[in-house]
């Protein structure tokens, strides 16, 4: 089993948090270091958070959240032995031709070890804000994941689609992967079928072990309905509820086929987060790998 610290980016903020953090879960045995997205967080919200009951987000309005990929430039120096991904970026809110190159430059620098954990958003009012279209933003997302795999296979790449239209150009320097890991955050029907369809993995919401079992058996329909392999799409799961007796909520996301298990940053905030980290590291990573 994996283990990412999800949203570390959210608790290491300032030059010496973050590196604290990300020595510290490389110590501890963690795989990967993940950092959320929202570039702004608007003054009144009417659009509902798909992840909590009452639909609020749990954040407000100072809580921080660097924008994940200068964090995890910085991140991938100070934890050089660990993958660096994304949960998530809102790929509909950027351009795709500046994000290949930005993708493409870190997982240079880095040796390979960037993931693209990507979303089609929730928050309109964070699109009105940034003056960007939310209809359609969906059928964006898969153009602009297909233009930039253009990009990273080769020079003299060209796209000609909806949203995305260049002659043949090329984006140097390219990744050191083959292609880099997209996966499909969500839990809607879209994103499931997203997932089949464009994903190396799926990074579903749910940390609930029963709704997450249901929801693991509609990805894996989808994909036989689509003729591909289920197998072949990696399960990052949410550790949530799980915290209260960890290694028996490690054993229920094993037995669902979870290659990764994403766990929040926020659960190590605050005075002794640190320890609470490495011993988290101590008493869980070894006795599940």
């Amino acid at each position: 089993m994996k283990f990412g610290l999800a949203f570390a980016s959210s608790i290491g903020i300032e030059q010496d948090t973050a590196l604290e953090i990300c020595r510290a879960a490389e110590e501890s045995g963690f795989e990967s270091l993940w950092g959320g997205e929202h570039v702004i967080l608007p003054t009144s919200i009417e659009s509902s958070y798909p992840y909590t009951a009452d639909g609020k987000i749990p954040a407000e309005p100072e809580t921080p959240i660097p924008d994940p990929l200068i964090w995890l430039a910085f991140a991938a120096a100070a934890a050089p032995t660990m993958r660096l991904g994304t949960c998530i970026l809102i790929v509909p809110q950027r351009n795709p031709l500046i994000l290949a190159k930005e993708l493409a430059t870190l997982d240079r620098l880095s040796g390979g070890r960037v993931e693209l954990g990507l979303g089609v958003g929730w928050m309109k009012e964070e699109f009105d804000a940034l003056g960007v279209s939310w209809e359609r933003r969906g059928a964006r997302n898969d153009e602009y994941i297909a233009a930039m795999r253009a990009l990273w296979a080769g020079p003299h790449a060209e796209f000609h689609g909806e949203f995305v239209d260049f002659p043949p150009v090329t984006c140097s320097p390219r990744p050191v992967q083959e292609s880099i890991p997209v996966l499909v955050g969500g839990d809607s029907d879209a994103a499931i079928s997203r997932a089949v369809r464009i994903a190396d993995g799926y990074f579903p919401g749910e940390g609930d072990t029963e709704r997450l079992t249901a929801l693991l058996a509609r990805l894996n329909a989808a994909a036989e309905a689509a003729d591909r392999d289920p197998a072949e799409i990696e399960i990052n799961a949410m550790f949530s509820n799980h915290m209260g007796d960890p290694l028996a909520g490690v054993e229920q996301l094993t037995e669902l086929g979870v290659g990764r298990i994403m766990v929040p940053a926020f659960f190590f905030a605050g005075p002794g987060g640190m320890d609470r980290l490495r011993d988290f590291g101590e008493r869980v990573i070894p006795q599940t790998n």
